[in-house]
């Protein structure tokens, strides 16, 4: 990119993460689903497979559900080239609790001092539990 320095280009920047689409099957379960595990509430009525769920706070990116027939999706067990990473200062209670919402873990081999857990939502979308230090 040249002589332009870094402080430059992100001054540049006239985008940010608006919303994180998930295409699912399972769409009335996974609404309540990704409402239960994140607290976010729907910006505006769900209609025709279509939800944008917002964080309450306004701090978070949008989570946004898309309906689609099952044919469209990647096979069980397929890497996405897209997934979310759910930072929590205690990952064993957090992914506790995510199991107790319908989660189920995602069998692989952990190497050691690993941070994350792979967990895999009721439609077979797999995402992490990472575990971060709460921030001063």
């Amino acid at each position: 990119m040249g002589n332009t320095s870094r402080d430059a280009r992100v001054a540049k920047a006239q985008v940010g993460v608006g919303s994180i689409v998930i295409r699912c099957v399972r769409f009335d379960e996974l609404l309540e689903f990704w409402q239960a595990v994140l607290g976010y509430v729907p910006r505006e009525v769900p209609s025709d497979g279509w939800a944008v769920l917002t964080d309450p706070t306004g701090a978070g990116p949008n989570i946004s559900l898309e309906r689609v027939a099952a044919e469209s999706l990647p096979a069980l067990g397929a890497l996405s080239r897209v997934h979310l990473d759910l930072y929590t200062t205690d990952p064993d209670a957090e992914v506790e609790r995510l199991i107790a919402l319908g989660a189920t873990r995602y069998d692989r081999e952990y190497e050691s001092g690993h941070d994350f857990v792979v967990l895999v939502d009721p439609d077979g979308n797999r995402f992490c539990v990472v575990g971060k230090p709460a921030t001063a």
